[in-house]
């Protein structure tokens, strides 16, 4: 028994010397990691720190300056204001011809005031600035501005938004208004004092930061409305996002942001008389220069200890080359798809060790492959269902809202009307857990779904729906006209001016039901059209089922060649094709069911 002991150690003791690991910690590891590895991470973690320290102090300075100059701006405002609503609560009459004088001088004082004008707590038109004619239809009691000063006595600064109340005149403003009491034939009387600056000023303002070359600053308001942004369109288009509710948390406040997927240095500031947010974002990869430059430093001077050490173990490697080059053409034969080859290579301990441990492998992948295949079609089957399954839990939210909101105002009659169809559109949404159901249910709901849309965006847009009679007894799949309207209202129609329009046709073509979906809204560029079934774009506020769902659940239940077509100018609107065969509800697969008592 001894001899064959003294063996098997002879055997251990050589396989270890022909270690490809010892070869590799004597010529490498001894001199690269222990001598430049330690050295270099020292210095750079030294100088990385300094240079981000004083990179963010700096762009915290550019953000005080930011803040101090809106805070003398807005101070200017608000002292405007004061003036005005002096002169209009303390003189005899408000119809008197020196206020109307008083008024025009006050307009004359500053070249960004657009408009002031009193308003009774009705909405009428008491007076103001000369020469100003009200516009017809201007729903100004809706207005934020009037809204919010009916319920506080204190100043209210709003959002940018279109001045619209006065003919010839669109400017981009920010409104400030306040209750107060004037007189009028000898009477004292309670209205609102509205003041329009125009949005300009602070813009310009908001431009002039420079934080590197991408980086810029935008402004929020207290709820988290963007007041400013740099990127405004693209913002709107869902192009760009920006996650505000760190922001929201604090008032003065600095801190690293990687939501986006780059590091960017975010600084906050909150201006005192607005409540308004000013934000400076910053790339990390911009502002840390001293950073990058030491990181060059750090490669070259590897690059040459790595070059040293080359020369040295040019021969070592030599003697471990061999082997592995025969693994590799081995392993070669199963890159191209031989799963069956063997590899038998005979060499360095490690090699002869991989070699088994790589047939060992591939007779698992073999195992897997079978399983995964399995696995595949199971989960392709209950793709359908989860695709289907998600609804977005903010349309409720903000339904409920709408309806609050018209209860409180006492609209008893489109409480009623919007609950009803509240509860129609989930009865429809559910379905019992019918994933297929009626393309008339299917209109059904769209229809549902657009009397409340209509409610929350106060008649902004009108709509009609149209379908043969022959093809509403047909299947189809559930929610799939849902996301499509979402996009046409949020995207197209909520920034248009003029009132909206959505037409949905439904109609049997060949054998095919050709449902089309058109709206008059802003349309989409050539190069968002192109992304939009790819995955490469999606909606800011959409259903949570989303447009390229929609199209992979059609394919995944009709066939690839049916699902979604788009057409879009810009300025003229988007129309969108969903195309499927049309299957009597009694032909098609049988439908899946949940259990008779679910809601």
């Amino acid at each position: 028994m001894r001899p064959q002991q003294d063996g098997r150690g002879k055997t251990r003791i050589s396989s270890k010397l022909r270690s490809i690991q010892l070869i590799i910690t004597v010529s490498f590891t001894a001199v690269t990691v222990l001598v430049a590895v330690i050295v270099s991470f020292m210095l750079y973690n030294k100088f990385a720190k300094t240079a981000e320290e004083n990179a963010n102090l700096n762009m915290q300075q550019i953000i005080e300056q930011v803040n101090y100059n809106l805070e003398l701006y807005v101070k200017g405002m608000s002292n405007i204001f004061e003036t005005a609503e002096e002169q209009v609560t303390t003189n005899a009459s408000i119809d008197s011809p020196l206020l109307y004088e008083r008024m025009d001088t006050l307009m004359n004082s500053r070249e960004d005031l657009v408009s002031v004008a009193v308003f009774t707590l009705q909405g009428k038109y008491v007076v103001g600035t000369p020469g100003q004619n009200m516009r017809l239809n201007t729903q100004l009691e809706s207005q934020s501005w009037f809204t919010t000063a009916k319920k506080s006595s204190e100043i209210s600064y709003s959002a940018p938004h279109i001045q619209n109340l006065f003919k010839g005149r669109y400017t981009w403003v920010v409104s400030i208004s306040k209750m107060i009491q004037y007189r009028e034939n000898g009477e004292l009387k309670t209205g609102i004092l509205l003041i329009d600056f125009n949005f300009r000023t602070i813009d310009e303002l908001s431009r002039q930061v420079k934080l590197g070359k991408r980086g810029y600053a935008y402004i929020l308001d207290s709820l988290g409305n963007i007041v400013y942004h740099p990127q405004q369109q693209l913002i709107y288009a869902g192009l760009k996002y920006e996650n505000v509710e760190p922001v929201l948390e604090y008032a003065y406040r600095s801190y690293l942001d990687e939501s986006t997927g780059e590091k960017r240095f975010i600084t906050v500031r909150t201006l005192a008389e607005t409540g308004w947010k000013i934000v400076g974002v910053a790339y990390y990869d911009e502002i840390v220069t001293t950073k990058r430059d030491l990181n060059h430093f750090l490669v070259w001077f590897l690059a040459a200890v790595i070059l040293g050490v080359i020369a040295v173990s040019v021969f070592l490697s030599w003697l471990i080359a061999s082997p592995i080059r025969k693994l590799e053409r081995t392993v070669k034969q199963v890159g191209e798809g031989d799963l069956n080859t063997p590899i038998n290579v005979s060499g360095a301990y490690e090699v002869e060790q991989l070699s088994r441990r790589f047939n060992l492998m591939l007779q698992r992948i073999r195992q897997l492959m079978d399983q995964i295949i399995y696995e595949q079609e199971t989960k392709r089957k209950g793709e359908l269902e989860v695709l289907q399954s998600q609804i977005n839990p903010h349309f409720l939210y903000n339904t409920l809202n709408s309806v609050i909101r018209l209860a409180e105002r006492g609209k008893n009659e489109e409480v009623v009307t919007m609950i009803q169809s509240l509860s129609k559109f989930f009865r429809i949404s559910l379905s019992k857990g019918n994933n297929i159901i009626t393309v008339q249910e299917e209109l059904d709901h769209i229809r549902h779904y657009l009397v409340i849309q209509s409610f929350r965006f106060k008649n902004k847009f009108r709509f009609e729906i149209k379908a043969q009679d022959e093809v509403l007894q047909y299947q189809t799949i559930k929610l799939i006209l849902q996301p499509i309207v979402e996009n046409a209202l949020y995207h197209g129609i909520e920034m248009l001016p003029d009132e909206g329009l959505i037409s949905i046709s439904a109609e049997l073509q060949h054998g095919l039901i050709v449902i089309t979906i058109s709206d008059n809204g802003l349309g989409m560029p050539r190069e968002m059209l192109n992304m939009i079934l790819s995955g490469g774009t999606k909606s800011g506020s959409g259903s949570g089922v989303g447009v390229r769902n929609v199209n992979e659940r059609i394919r995944l239940y009709y066939g690839r060649e049916f699902g979604l077509a788009f057409e879009s100018e810009l300025e003229e609107g988007t129309t969108v094709t969903i195309t499927f065969p049309a299957i009597q509800t009694a032909e098609g697969p049988e439908p899946q069911k949940e259990d008779e008592s679910s809601p």
